[in-house]
């Protein structure tokens, strides 16, 4: 489990060091903020944020603007504009590249976290059919809890088990988290390593230890395997 890592891009430094103050009072991981065009690409090769929040404005030759078509270009992960001016250009060029969310400076604690909730909302819901109370981009699950979403890593999920119209899923260190939604909808979402093995059981196969006539074993931990399920477990095995 790991909190939303946020990128803050803003050249002013006071504002910038404040910002990350208060998304950490959030429950948030703010690395360290960056000033440029330059600097924010480097972060992001590096640090692989979950959310960036971009200055329009910035010294040197390339804004917010760019990097934000960089990122929808070459990494596709959400972003929220920061800036002070609200004036129809600035709102017309930014539009341009679809930000999930636009916060004007200066910005209060709670419209920051809605912005941030906004932002992972919006994106989540264009790639996919999403919950208010649980999001999956990417790689990973983002869980809320406390009113704040975590993040967790479709590498850390052990299994997923189905609780009516609920679903438990099982970490590798034996932490466990509920979310809304059933399997049928959930498998769609999750990468290769995945795979359905009962009517009430996801696996992640990266685990794999065993496999019997009734069960398969994933990290010391029995799970029933279905009949009509044995077939395409086998076949997916073969093919990884």
């Amino acid at each position: 489990m790991n909190k939303v890592k946020i990128l803050v891009v803003e050249d002013e430094i006071i504002i910038a060091d404040h910002l990350c103050d208060t998304l950490d009072d959030l429950g948030y991981e703010a690395l360290e903020p960056v000033i440029n065009y330059t600097e924010a690409i480097e972060a992001i090769e590096v640090e692989t944020p979950d959310l960036a929040i971009l200055d329009i404005q910035l010294s040197g030759r390339k804004t917010g603007i760019d990097i934000a078509e960089k990122i929808r270009k070459d990494y596709d992960f959400p972003f929220i504009f920061l800036t002070s001016n609200s004036d129809p250009l600035t709102v017309s060029e930014a539009k341009k590249v679809m930000p999930p969310a636009y916060l004007v400076k200066p910005f209060t604690k709670d419209e920051l976290y809605t912005s941030i909730e906004i932002a992972l909302y919006n994106y989540s819901k264009r790639i996919g059919e999403v919950n208010d109370d649980e999001l999956i981009i990417k790689d990973a699950f983002f869980i809320k809890e406390k009113n704040i979403f975590i993040k967790l890593k479709f590498e850390e999920i052990l299994f997923i088990k189905s609780e009516h119209v609920y679903a438990e899923i099982q970490l590798t260190n034996n932490q466990k988290h509920v979310i809304r939604g059933n399997l049928n909808k959930i498998i769609t979402k999750l990468n290769k390593q995945f795979v359905r093995v009962h009517r009430s059981y996801i696996v992640n196969l990266d685990y794999l230890q065993k496999i019997d006539q009734n069960n398969i074993i994933v990290l010391n931990v029995n799970i029933p395997i279905g009949k009509k399920y044995k077939d395409d477990l086998l076949q997916k095995i073969n093919l990884l």
